[in-house]
C-alpha cells in the first residue's frame, strides 16, 4: 500500500490531510517537527512527501535540501501559507515535485499527490542510463563516460526528464509542466537556460535541438 509522509506542525490542518488521504486508500504517518520529517523522509518507507515549510526545529526548505541532497526520486509537494514567488521558486529550487498554497481544498491536494505518484513510477528505480549518461537517483550522483558530473537540484530534474524518456522530443512547455511543476510565462526561455547548462557539463553533443520542436536526449 501507498505510505505518504505528512510533515505538518498544525495538528487540525494534519488530522484533515490525514483522514481524507487514508479514506483515499493511502497509509500514513504525520511528523511535527523537521528533525523528524527528514528521519522519516530518509527512512526509505515512504512514496510521497506533504512538507509544510514552517515547521520547528528545521523548516521545510532545510528538509527538503536534506532530503534531495540523499534522494532524488522521493515525490515532495510543498504545503505553505507563503504565497510570495520568491518562496515558490526557492522551493521549486531545492527540488519540491509541486507547491499548494494554504488554504487548499483536498479534492486538489487528492489529485496533485496521485499525479505526483504516477509520474515517480516504481520507487524500486534506482539508476537511469542513456548511452554514456548515467543518473543514480538515490545517492544523486551523475555520469558521462564514467567521468562525474555535478548537478543543482533543478538540472539534475531537467536530465531525469531526458533520461526517463530518451530519443523522445520533449517540447520546452512539456519540460516546463514536469520539471518546474508549475506554469510560467510561455515566452520564458528558463528551459533553454538550463539545457546550456547541462550541454556545458555533459558535452553539447548529447542534448539535439529539434527545430521549432523541443530538445532530444541524443
Amino acid at each position: 500500500m501507498t505510505s505518504i509522509l505528512i510533515a505538518e506542525d498544525e495538528q487540525r490542518i494534519a488530522s484533515f490531510v490525514e483522514k481524507g488521504l487514508r479514506a483515499a486508500g493511502f497509509t500514513t504517518v504525520i511528523a511535527s517537527t523537521g528533525p523528524d520529517a527528514l528521519g522519516f523522509a530518509l527512512s526509505g518507507s515512504f512514496d510521497l512527501v506533504l512538507l509544510d515549510i514552517g515547521l520547528p526545529g528545521l523548516d521545510g526548505f532545510a528538509v527538503l535540501h536534506a532530503i534531495r541532497e540523499r534522494d532524488a526520486a522521493l515525490p515532495v509537494i510543498m504545503l505553505t501559507a507563503r504565497t510570495s514567488v520568491a518562496d515558490t521558486v526557492a522551493g521549486l529550487s531545492e527540488g519540491a515535485n509541486d507547491y499548494v498554497p494554504k488554504p487548499f481544498k483536498f479534492d486538489e491536494l487528492l489529485a496533485r499527490v496521485r499525479l505526483r505518484l504516477r509520474e515517480a513510477g516504481p520507487r524500486a528505480e534506482q539508476t537511469l542510463d542513456a548511452g554514456e549518461v548515467s543518473l543514480d537517483l538515490l545517492t544523486r550522483r551523475a555520469s558521462v563516460a564514467g567521468r562525474s558530473i555535478d548537478l543543482s537540484a533543478r538540472e539534475f530534474a531537467l536530465l531525469e526528464e531526458f533520461l526517463r524518456h530518451p530519443d523522445q522530443v520533449l517540447s520546452r512547455e512539456q519540460l516546463l509542466s514536469r520539471v518546474w511543476g508549475i506554469d510560467f510565462d510561455p515566452g520564458s526561455n528558463v528551459v533553454d537556460v538550463y539545457v546550456r547548462y547541462l550541454r556545458e557539463k555533459l558535452g553539447a553533443s548529447h542534448i539535439e535541438t529539434v527545430r521549432g520542436m523541443g530538445y532530444r536526449l541524443r
